[in-house]
């Protein structure tokens, strides 16, 4: 493995895409995107990797290494060929969905490239359709790729590029055995790209087993945020995501707005649901009109528009002083367009919001966001009812004294007003607020706490959860929690079908049962490792679309065959009878049951 110092390029002297190698309907469409100077990570491996050697990449996320391995698998392919040539491992189905966008935007002037997103949780139905009918790209977690290649509906014999991203992901979610079982599959003569974050001992083994002379390339991370950017998340399920951000629009004091996602058609989507709700909000996208862009943009800046839902394509070089607030709606796992999307806000001196939505599966990104920006962002609560309708109040406070500061126009419903309680006999506060009625239209004007989809448990449940929300936020010992959680209840054990014997540990369990099921890390209680089986306790109140998704699961090659443990439910005291359900030791290893890891 030869080792290549890359010191970031002066702008000067950075080579074009150009350049670099990249050409034809490949750097046409980079160029549509906006792309004009390629990143160090970029400059650094897009020509070895162009010439066929193998590369081993060590750069945060966020540097903008998927186009740096994507770029050059695109100028590879063949297009008359319908077995997969190239096959993207990622740890999470978040990673393989952005990794394949990233691949259908850079192949958007080449005719009929197909990418296929491989992972736990969607139906195998679209998969194997897709398969049968030829893909040239296949992206994937390593769970739902090991399944495929069980089933024999995976062909990887014809691939000639493979990469491993966010390869210490992988380490740390238990995945580094499965890996290992579909490089073996792999043509040996393929070309393989490994980018990690870091490079522990057994990355650094694995590329030495796996790679051919790699060149290898480390670039440092310069990203920084502006300080008088306030940075702030909420954890919210992607259910409620909408919900959510009408509800942070109603009690902050906003001035311009961007909210980002990840998609040309979420744009669409959620400027309608927002003016749906009675925000002033407009899209825009790489489809969108450049005239149409301009003139929508000059509406934000003049204050006729309000909310603008972009992606990050079409936000690209968009400087509006009165921006305000800047809200990812979904979170990008490329820390460099989180730096440029935060960005857009806190311009000309003035002080800035950022407000990210996280779903409880993409809590890890947070680390990646903090070692980029050098800065820790604060977790925020959803606003209750009654802060919506405080400020709502507020509101309408203000309105009636903004009104009333109109004499001309007072003056002349003040005849109408007199002349209707005249002739009806009605007090004048009756009046007002019939009025108030008729002005507020179908929607209340305060909200009813009762049917608040929102909601957060009241009293002690409330309280309960707060508190293990606290100790995840700080840390605390995970034995604590576990044991929380169990005294009430909430966990039941499930027995699955690997133990020692196929040397599973439980970042493997915990890393398989999360991408095939669609769970939480925060979902698995006590995980106790025996012999030929293990017990994992998941969540008492499992949905069985969740059951029904783990069945197919396999770890180290082997089916789980997961099923809810009758024994270990009515002898949860450390019984053992017949070999089954956890105790406190393992006589036979001298170790104590898992207990579920801080993440």
């Amino acid at each position: 493995m030869t080792q290549d110092e890359n010191t970031t390029p002066d702008a000067d002297t950075t080579p074009s895409f150009e350049e670099l190698g990249i050409t034809g309907p490949v750097l046409a469409a980079i160029r549509d995107l906006g792309y004009e100077t390629p990143s160090p990570i970029q400059v650094a491996t897009i020509p070895p990797l162009l010439a066929g050697r193998d590369v081993v990449g060590q750069a945060q996320t966020g540097t903008g290494k998927t186009a740096a391995f994507a770029l050059p698998i695109l100028e590879h392919l063949d297009m008359n060929q319908k077995a997969p040539q190239a096959l993207v491992l990622a740890p999470t189905r978040e990673l393989a969905l952005q990794v394949c966008e990233a691949f259908e935007s850079y192949a958007a002037k080449m005719q009929g490239v197909r990418v296929l997103p491989v992972y736990g949780g969607q139906g195998y139905g679209v998969q194997l359709s897709a398969l049968r009918r030829g893909v040239h790209i296949v992206v994937g977690t390593p769970g739902r790729i090991m399944d495929h290649l069980e089933k024999g509906t995976l062909d990887l014999s014809q691939l000639t590029h493979m990469v491993l991203d966010e390869a210490d992901e992988m380490l740390q979610m238990g995945f580094v055995d499965d890996v290992e079982t579909i490089l073996a599959k792999t043509p040996d003569d393929k070309q393989t790209a490994l980018f990690s974050a870091t490079i522990p001992a057994q990355i650094r083994r694995l590329a030495q087993k796996y790679l051919h002379d790699p060149q290898e390339i480390m670039i440092k991370s310069k990203t920084s945020t502006a300080t008088n950017i306030k940075q702030r998340y909420l954890v919210v399920s992607y259910a409620q995501k909408v919900d959510a951000l009408t509800r942070i629009l109603e009690v902050e004091a906003f001035d311009g707005v961007i909210v980002f996602v990840r998609t040309k058609n979420e744009t669409e989507t959620l400027a309608e649901k927002l003016r749906a709700r009675g925000y002033s909000a407009a899209a825009i996208n790489g489809d969108i009109p450049q005239a149409m862009r301009e003139r929508t943009i000059g509406q934000l800046k003049d204050g006729t528009l309000d909310i603008l839902v972009a992606t990050d394509v079409a936000a690209r070089g968009l400087d509006v002083d009165r921006i305000s607030h800047v809200i990812n709606f979904d979170i990008p796992t490329d820390t460099e367009s989180y730096v440029h999307r935060i960005g857009r806000t806190g311009r000309a001196g003035r002080s800035g919001d950022a407000i990210s939505f996280i779903t409880p599966r993409e809590r890890y990104l947070l680390k990646h966001i903090e070692r980029a920006t050098r800065q820790q962002p604060e977790q925020m609560q959803l606003p209750t009812t009654e802060d919506v309708n405080s400020t709502r109040l507020a509101r309408f406070d203000d309105a009636i004294t903004a009104a009333l500061a109109e004499t001309s126009r007072i003056e002349a419903f003040r005849d109408i007003i007199a002349h209707y309680m005249r002739h009806n006999d009605v007090p004048e506060a009756d009046v007002a607020a019939a009025l108030a009625v008729v002005a507020q239209g179908e929607t209340p004007l305060l909200l009813d706490p009762a049917n608040d989809p929102l909601a957060r448990p009241a009293g002690r449940d409330r309280k309960q959860r707060d508190d293990r929300d606290d100790d995840r936020s700080r840390g605390r010992g995970s034995d604590d929690r576990s044991r929380d959680h169990r005294s009430r209840g909430d966990y039941a054990p499930y027995r699955i079908e690997v133990g020692h014997h196929q040397r599973v540990s439980p970042g493997q369990i915990v890393g398989a049962l999360a991408n095939e099921g669609g769970l939480n890390r925060e979902d698995f209680g006590a995980i106790t490792i025996r012999p030929d089986f293990s017990i994992v306790e998941l969540p008492a109140d499992l949905d069985r679309s969740v059951l029904d998704r783990l069945r197919d699961t396999q770890i180290a090659g082997k089916y789980i065959e997961i099923k809810p443990d009758r024994f270990a439910q009515n002898h949860n005291k450390g019984t053992n009878r017949g070999g089954r359900g956890p105790r406190q030791a393992d006589p036979a290893r001298g170790k104590r049951p898992y207990r579920k890891p801080r993440y």
